[in-house]
């Protein structure tokens, strides 16, 4: 039961991760006119009452400003947020976070924005801007998952050093270096250039052992990795694993030591993938192992999985869906349109061509112009309703090359099903009901028929 929990509370938290993100991406492209866009982030157990006295003393300041538009629009926004700031009598335990301001729409308009929430992890940060943007930095550091772990990447030809935090992987620093190699010539000098040989490869490893130390130590206190992974082709990441150069902080969390067959970037890829077991964590090897489970159903063409917005529906509709894998970019919108003559609602998913085209939005059999009621990105009606289908809904990215492969090849959207479902029959069953009714239809207009000469097939004894 246990397990269950907290199997609900990391959805709970991908939820969160995901309208954030989606909030950051809104509040980015938000541009107002003048200074009138106020971004207050409140960390955990500050006063609401001395934040309170802050904007007034800024209310007092603004006041002095020369433009009025300026002033006003200063003084519109300080007032906002203080009304903003009476919902709370105390600060959350996460600390508090507020938008307020006057934005310009697509089309030119003024639209007054209010938002607050409290983060879903401490934010423990404390700003006030009033700007003509509104700063997201610090919401960024939210999305950034715990643990970050360091590789080190080192072979004959150089040295690679990256980190993997979330489904983020970020190449801090690479260098390439000229090593002499072995030969069989030097008569005489044969000892010196061996002497010279070894000395060029402990000072690379002593140069690697200092920039690793430089990267991973910042501070001089404590690495900023949970841990480290070696990774090379040759002996080099032992030898500098046995190394007193090497700072023992950073030996002591090494999880991994991998061989690869390749340095540089290609190497870096391979020791993600290897190192699998000790980073199984971080997201983004959670996000290869849910989709190599996925791609492992449709290769053994168990039935157990599907694709693409109407099947993936369909199957949740029959609470078939156990896992419901969704990109996290998915670029389709959620219509609920309305006929105005018949006040008949249609849902229709349409994705970003689709809705350039007239055709969606008109009724096929009458051509009449359909009324768009409500509009909402796909991705976001999932996050609001995937609990009442009965499923676990896992977010991606296309960061891996399993996750491009997903987008590209399979829609950005499917699932892993409870037991097998057959789509191609399913779709020749409501073939047939549809030619059914259209039979019916056709038994009735004969019927209209025949009663227009004033009998019926029962006169006959039919």
């Amino acid at each position: 039961m246990g397990g269950q929990t907290d199997n609900n509370d990391e959805m709970d938290q991908q939820i969160e991760i995901f309208k954030v993100k989606k909030l950051i991406k809104n509040l980015e492209a938000a541009r107002g006119n003048g200074t009138s866009m106020i971004s207050l982030i409140i960390p955990p157990g500050d006063q609401i009452s001395r934040v309170n006295k802050m904007l007034s003393d800024e209310y007092g300041t603004a006041s002095n400003i020369k433009s009025r538009v300026n002033r006003l629009s200063v003084l519109s926004a300080i007032t906002s947020t203080q009304q903003r700031l009476k919902l709370y009598n105390k600060c959350p335990p996460n600390g508090l976070v507020i938008y307020c301001g006057t934005v310009i729409t697509e089309d030119g308009k003024e639209r007054k924005v209010n938002i607050d929430f409290e983060p879903f992890r401490p934010i423990n940060t404390s700003l006030y801007l009033c700007d003509n943007k509104f700063h997201t930095e610090d919401l960024n550091e939210l999305l950034m998952d715990d643990e970050a772990f360091g590789f080190i990447v080192m072979d004959g030809n150089g040295c690679l050093y990256g980190t993997v935090q979330g489904s983020n992987r970020e190449v801090l620093h690479k260098f390439s270096v000229d090593l002499p190699k072995k030969h069989g010539r030097g008569g005489q000098s044969a000892l010196r250039f061996a002497r010279l040989r070894l000395e060029k490869r402990h000072n690379y490893v002593r140069k690697v052992a200092e920039m690793a130390t430089q990267l991973f130590v910042p501070d001089g206190q404590r690495p900023n990795v949970q841990g480290l992974v070696l990774a090379g082709s040759a002996d080099f990441k032992s030898e500098l694993m046995r190394s007193d150069l090497f700072d023992p902080r950073l030996a002591k969390i090494v999880v991994k030591m991998v061989d690869v067959s390749y340095g540089g970037d290609n190497g870096f890829n391979q020791a993600i993938e290897l190192s699998a077991d000790s980073l199984a964590n971080v997201k983004l090897m959670k996000e290869k192992k849910l989709l190599q489970k996925y791609m492992d159903e449709i290769s053994q063409d168990t039935g157990r999985f599907c694709f693409m917005v109407d099947d993936t529906l369909k199957a949740l509709e029959m609470g078939a869906v156990e896992d419901l894998i969704i990109w996290d970019n998915l670029d389709i919108q959620r219509y609920i349109l309305r006929n105005t003559q018949t006040s008949e609602e249609v849902i229709k998913y349409l994705n970003r061509d689709q809705e350039k085209d007239d055709v969606h939005f008109r009724d096929p059999e009458t051509q009449v112009e359909l009324e768009t009621v409500e509009k909402e990105p796909l991705v976001e009606w999932f996050a609001n309703n995937y609990k009442s289908f009965g499923c676990n809904l896992e977010f991606v990215t296309d960061r891996s090359s399993e996750g491009t492969q997903f987008v590209k090849g399979f829609g950005g959207i499917g699932g892993i099903l409870r037991w097998p479902l057959n789509f191609s029959e399913m779709a020749g069953y409501e073939d047939a009901a549809h030619l059914d009714q259209g039979d019916d239809d056709d038994d009735e207009k004969d019927d209209d028929e025949d009663s227009e000469y004033g009998f019926d097939d029962g006169d006959f004894g039919f």
